[in-house]
């Protein structure tokens, strides 16, 4: 049964952007441990996330899932690596292991020349962190409203978790996670919301991305470079620009995961908005002679209550035009945690597949 502080969050999605039922088809260096200047964890800095919408609504849940009871909808059965996707993250994946030690997130800072100003992002380093080591990285990008701390201070996502598992298993290499803040925007008195012109930094992020951020961590870090090493995940609006960007810069990453993604892509009018769309529906594709992701998914809930079924639409536009995809959705899951942590899971799973077959 979900408590009262759930059924208040569904409330306030009845206002949201992303309404069911939709009108038209569419939609530094060593900041390792502590942050190079201010010498902060990520939960010492709670106080800077963006959670609220100008009226003053917590709109938390719309960066990084309606939370749920741990475990709930978990799977038990035994795990097993093939190729099927699973609908749920096994519980064993999603637990905190007492013979497990986890890396924490940290933030750093990057001068962004897209947007003219630093900007920041968290980072989750494994426990072990050596810069005499090389890791893969996974760029995972938060829904509207969020920012860097969006994840990093969600702990009922699981992040954690699922990647220091899965690596302590040895399924998956030691994973460098950075959550960057998504709204890139050059006027700093620029905020979020339900129109247009406040999405539009969402859809500049991919300029961010590539140009700043990506340079910044490949610089900083100890990372391995190249598009097989390169993973790029994101939640509602962030899975909404991980397949826009996906689609753009295909050659740049190995294995990709939108979740829940929102409505916006393509233009379509849901109830609250009129999406002026960044590509046509033509356009939602692959070019013919693109570099192509070894794995693309794109996932939601059944009862997901925000972006009701905008990410199928995707899957079918994506489908009609030709480019290879994978698409499933979660039995059971609303615009929660339980859809992140199994595209994150699954995810990581198509990566540890690779693994054990090379």
């Amino acid at each position: 049964m979900k408590s009262k502080r759930v059924s208040l969050i569904i409330a306030l999605m009845s206002v949201a952007m992303c309404g069911c039922n939709p009108k038209t088809q569419g939609e530094s260096s060593m900041a390792l441990a502590n942050d190079k200047e201010n010498n902060m964890t990520v939960e010492s800095c709670k106080e800077n996330s963006i959670s609220i919408d100008n009226s003053g609504k917590d709109m938390s849940s719309f960066a990084s899932g309606i939370k749920t009871d741990d475990n709930e909808k978990a799977s038990d059965t035994e795990f097993v690596l093939n190729d099927e996707i699973d609908e749920h993250c096994p519980s064993s994946y999603e637990t905190t292991r007492k013979d497990v030690t986890y890396g924490n997130f940290t933030h750093g800072t990057y001068y962004s020349k897209t947007c003219k100003m630093d900007r920041g992002y968290s980072i989750l380093l494994p426990s072990d962190y050596s810069k005499d080591k090389k890791y893969p990285v996974l760029y995972l990008l938060h829904g509207i409203f969020g920012d860097e701390y969006s994840f990093s201070n969600d702990k009922s996502n699981k992040i954690r978790e699922i990647e220091g598992n899965m690596a302590a298993d040895g399924l998956i290499d030691d994973t460098i996670i950075v959550c960057p803040n998504m709204y890139a925007t050059s006027d700093p008195n620029q905020k979020p919301g339900f129109d247009n012109k406040s999405c539009i930094p969402y859809d500049n992020f991919i300029n961010d991305l590539v140009n700043d951020l990506m340079p910044h961590i490949e610089s900083e870090y100890s990372v391995l470079t190249g598009r097989e090493n390169t993973y790029l995940a994101g939640f509602s609006m962030g899975g909404r620009e991980t397949i826009y960007i996906t689609l753009q810069r295909p050659e740049l990453f190995g294995y990709v995961c939108a979740i829940s993604a929102a409505p916006g892509i393509v233009p379509t009018t849901d109830k609250f908005m009129t999406h002026k769309g960044t590509i046509t529906e033509d356009e939602m594709k692959f070019k013919d002679d693109a570099i192509k992701p070894d794995k693309f998914i794109i996932c939601c809930g059944t009862k997901d209550s925000v972006v009701g079924t905008y990410p199928k639409q995707y899957h079918e536009l994506l489908e009609k035009n030709g480019s290879k995809h994978i698409w499933y959705e979660i039995p059971g899951a609303d615009h929660d945690n339980n859809a992140i942590k199994s595209g994150l899971f699954n995810l990581f799973k198509k990566i540890a597949l690779k693994k054990a077959n090379s």
